[in-house]
């Protein structure tokens, strides 16, 4: 039941966030057991003076303009090795499917317990 905001830079083509958004979710589903009609999803494009701010070189990777933020929520209980798998993963589909440079995507996860998620009618199904 993960929820993934993905943000990129504005003025690309629908197949560019479609095949960003199928690759963040092909990863979820082999790697962390998310089942595959369990897709909830935002994803924004914004210009550099809206929102999308990223450093030129952090930790010794070289970022460009282009960079790509995937912020995925879930519950919480995947291991440190599951979530390694997930970030490999995430690049290498999205690397596969667009030019985006593995050096410009940034991935960061959030672990939640099941009780704070409602998927409709104001019930916390999992509480």
């Amino acid at each position: 039941m993960p929820f993934v905001r993905i943000a990129h830079p504005i003025g690309k083509p629908r197949p560019y966030s479609a095949a960003i958004s199928q690759g963040v979710h092909r990863a979820m589903v082999e790697t962390i057991d998310v089942p595959e009609d369990d897709l909830f999803q935002i994803v924004t494009e914004h210009t550099p003076e809206t929102g999308l701010i990223g450093p030129d070189s952090f930790l010794g990777i070289e970022h460009t303009t282009e960079m790509v933020f995937v912020q995925i929520t879930f519950s919480e209980g995947r291991s440190t090795d599951q979530k390694k798998a997930l970030f490999a993963k995430i690049a290498r589909y999205i690397c596969d499917d667009t030019d985006i440079r593995g050096e410009d995507i940034f991935i960061n996860v959030i672990e939640t317990k099941r009780e704070n998620w409602s998927f409709g009618n104001g019930l916390a199904q999992f509480a």
